[in-house]
């Protein structure tokens, strides 16, 4: 289970194939600024153990994801390089409380989401990959339609622990749970006024 409380266009997936490749550099940012954010919470609060292998393992695996990626983006002639970010992150960070540790529950339940957000975002992606197989469509690339669906369980992996972690954190599960629905309201509202923009997090 996702958490998620809206759901991405049906047709966003088959938008995202006419801007493939500026959506496959961007998911390479995205993989990297994922390996970026776990890091930084593992340096943030040390005095939480139970943060360290998980989140040490987790960054290792966004890494390997960024670098499978970066196959891609070279295979199809692409040049990894900068890419300007959607706003979506940032405005889904404005609610974070600021004192401790309820920062650290909030940072914890937005990683959920992003992480959440993008399995379902590459869901999408993957079902528009395979209906352009089935319809010789030229935009078709199998190779990039067994790379989403391998990730697929990864990032619903990351979602559940990021949650989990943040119960551990939080303490009072039923609390943390309350939070989680209201920061998933709040990622919806992101989301819905996100600009159009071939980005994993944007509309299209």
């Amino acid at each position: 289970m996702l958490h998620l409380r809206s759901e991405s266009a049906p047709g966003w997936g088959l938008a995202a194939l006419a801007h493939l490749d500026e959506i496959l550099l961007d998911h390479a940012h995205c993989e990297k600024k994922a390996a970026s954010t776990a890091l930084g919470l593992l340096f943030r609060y040390p005095e939480h153990e139970v943060l360290a292998r998980p989140l040490s393992a987790l960054a290792r695996e966004e890494l390997e994801h960024f670098e499978r990626v970066l196959d891609h983006v070279t295979r199809r002639g692409g040049r990894f390089g900068r890419l300007p970010p959607p706003p979506y992150a940032a405005s889904l960070m404005t609610p974070v409380r600021t004192h401790e540790p309820a920062r650290a529950v909030d940072t914890l339940l937005c990683c959920a989401l992003i992480e959440a957000r993008s399995c379902e975002r590459m869901q999408r992606l993957h079902e528009a990959l395979q209906h352009a197989e089935a319809t010789h469509d030229p935009r078709a690339d199998p190779a990039l339609r067994e790379l989403y669906g391998d990730l697929l369980a990864c990032e619903a992996r990351h979602h559940g622990a990021y949650l989990e972690l943040a119960r551990v954190i939080g303490g009072d599960r039923s609390a943390v749970d309350a939070r989680l629905q209201a920061l998933a309201q709040h990622e919806a509202a992101v989301l819905a006024d996100a600009p159009v923009l071939a980005r994993m997090h944007a509309r299209l």
